[in-house]
């Protein structure tokens, strides 16, 4: 038998805040079970369950188990760049050390292949999961507009083409060497591919 829930959760008053004990809840329910039962077994009654609520409170939050999943799995979307402003190397290794931080949590590891799977799937969804890290994709082009200023950085690097390259790069590594990965030499690595190229 569930406990009696917050007023939030009984039928509200127009305009009536949502109580943020009960969405923190959902996502820590949300993240303990893609740990223990994985991504296709997690269902939105089993997190109410789990949670201590309803669905009904589930549903007046997230439109759709993927959108509530991407926000457990990414509670906080980073906003800024965690080091100093001036200094290119230093940005692009916190970037990839980042990337690699996020994908190698448990939670993380649980949920993005069936995550990936169903964001792909509907256009709208990916639209409005994206739009989670726009703070970082502005941050990152300061970054770049800040290098280019000092000549550190060519004018035609894509800041979204840079972050997609992170991205990607933490994504296979996950996949195919996730021991290399939460080592200190991929991060050095790939940055140092990111900064200087390939070429002699």
């Amino acid at each position: 038998m569930k406990a009696d829930l917050p007023s939030a959760d009984k039928p509200p008053s127009a305009g009536r805040p949502r109580d943020p004990r009960i969405d923190a809840a959902i996502l820590r329910a949300t993240a303990d079970l893609l740990v223990e039962i994985g991504y296709p077994n997690v269902t939105m009654a089993a997190v109410a369950e789990r949670a201590g609520t309803t669905k009904t409170a589930l549903y007046r939050r997230w439109s759709s188990k993927a959108e509530l999943i991407h926000e457990a799995v990414f509670p906080v979307t980073p906003t800024a760049i965690d080091t100093p402003p001036g200094d290119i190397a230093a940005d692009l290794r916190a970037m990839v050390a980042a990337a690699r931080d996020v994908f190698t949590s448990p939670v993380v590891a649980a949920a993005l292949p069936g995550l990936i799977s169903d964001v792909s799937a509907d256009p709208a969804l990916l639209h409005r999961v994206s739009a989670r890290f726009t703070g970082l994709f502005d941050a990152v082009r300061q970054r770049l507009r800040d290098a280019v200023e000092r000549g550190e950085v060519r004018e035609d690097v894509d800041p979204d083409g840079l972050v997609h390259l992170i991205g990607g790069a933490t994504m296979l590594a996950m996949l195919q060497s996730p021991d290399y990965l939460a080592s200190p030499a991929w991060v050095e690595g790939t940055t140092s591919i990111l900064l200087h190229g390939v070429v002699a």
